[in-house]
């Protein structure tokens, strides 16, 4: 009997003092869910292709209500487009997925990782409606990283999480260069539209 006291003793202890470390940094984890997705879009001078990507390993760190950091990924691999007929389709997709795009043998993942979110001040074209932070961080593609900031729509309601953000990233930063000289034939745009729609729930 006096076993059993002290075991659940300090099993009480053990639990109270990681509840105190939780409590003392004050964070909370929003995992993302099936929902989330990376739509894309290039562009060219007669068209366009879009499409999405699937996220894993996602997770979104939320402090006093205010988004403080997070990550994400995106597996190549899953790499969907929209607007061809299914006879193109694998074709534009395996061209993707090759060394002239993203060069998915080497690089099978894409990543963003949040460094830092501040009140939207406005004044950037484009912005996504209703945008109220500005988010930074840092966007790994090609084996290359380079820091990016975008307007967001953040939206954190009790166990609930979304981000809406739209914005254009040069794909030429991270190495990718295929078809970007504007007097060589083919020309496919260097900015590439990226659409990020996350939704997540309280871990």
């Amino acid at each position: 009997m006096k076993k059993t006291i002290t075991t659940c003793f300090w099993s009480a202890m053990i639990l109270m003092a990681a509840c105190k470390k939780t409590n003392q940094r004050g964070e909370t984890q929003y995992k993302l869910n099936s929902n989330s997705v990376v739509e894309w879009k290039g562009t060219m001078d007669n068209g366009f292709n879009n499409g999405s990507f699937d996220i894993s390993e996602d997770y979104i760190i939320v402090k006093q209500g205010k988004i403080t950091g997070g990550s994400f990924v995106f597996p190549i691999v899953s790499i969907k487009n929209f607007n061809l007929p299914d006879s193109l389709k694998e074709q534009l997709l395996h061209h993707l997925k090759s060394a002239d795009f993203f060069n998915m043998a080497l690089y099978p993942e894409a990543s963003f990782s949040i460094t830092k979110v501040q009140p939207y001040p406005g004044g950037i074209p484009d912005a996504i409606a209703g945008a109220n932070y500005l988010i930074g961080g840092n966007f790994t593609m090609l084996g290359k990283t380079n820091a990016i900031s975008f307007p967001a729509d953040i939206n954190i309601t009790g166990n609930k999480l979304s981000v809406e953000a739209k914005f254009e990233i040069d794909r030429t930063k991270w190495g990718m260069h295929y078809a970007s000289d504007p007097d060589a034939g083919l020309y496919i745009h260097k900015d590439v539209q990226l659409y990020f729609k996350l939704s997540g729930e309280r871990k």
